[in-house]
């Protein structure tokens, strides 16, 4: 993990969500600052808020995405590149590349004839290593239930 916080991740979503409305960012930045302070950080949220953060946790919902911000994990791409890496066709990655630029979880940058993609904030993947962590509890947990249902039984 890279050593990230469940408040550092909730300040990163706070900050996201608000990043699109410059009529009342700034009111509302300093709302999420001190909402990361107290236990429950999604606690009274505006409703706004919410919408903002379920549609960035929609965004990194398809598997084709998730792909995709792995093989970024390692260095930046192009297109071809991550669509050779995947399999995937370019139009595929191009159009995924595109909501995650849309939600700026992933920044473009042009060279030459060649656009480069990277992740906008590397926190991104201790949000999916904190997720990645929690599943794999629940499996073991499963497991060792199962294990012990099977031992009872036979």
């Amino acid at each position: 993990m890279l050593g990230v916080s469940v408040n550092n991740i909730g300040l990163f979503i706070c900050l996201f969500a608000y990043m699109r409305n410059d009529t009342i960012k700034q009111i509302q930045i300093t709302m999420c600052f001190i909402k990361m302070h107290q236990t429950n950080a999604m606690k009274d949220l505006p409703e706004q808020a919410l919408q903002e953060i379920a549609a960035y946790f929609q965004v990194l919902s398809e598997p084709t995405r998730l792909k995709i911000l792995n093989l970024l994990r390692d260095k930046e791409s192009n297109v071809g590149e991550l669509a050779l890496r995947t399999g995937y066709s370019v139009a595929n990655v191009s159009r995924h590349l595109a909501q995650l630029a849309q939600h700026n979880i992933v920044v473009r940058e042009s060279r030459g004839t060649s656009v480069f993609y990277r992740i906008s904030d590397e926190s991104i993947y201790g949000l999916c290593d904190l997720v990645c962590g929690n599943i794999a509890r629940r499996y073991e947990k499963t497991a060792a239930e199962r294990a012990a249902f099977t031992a009872t039984v036979g």
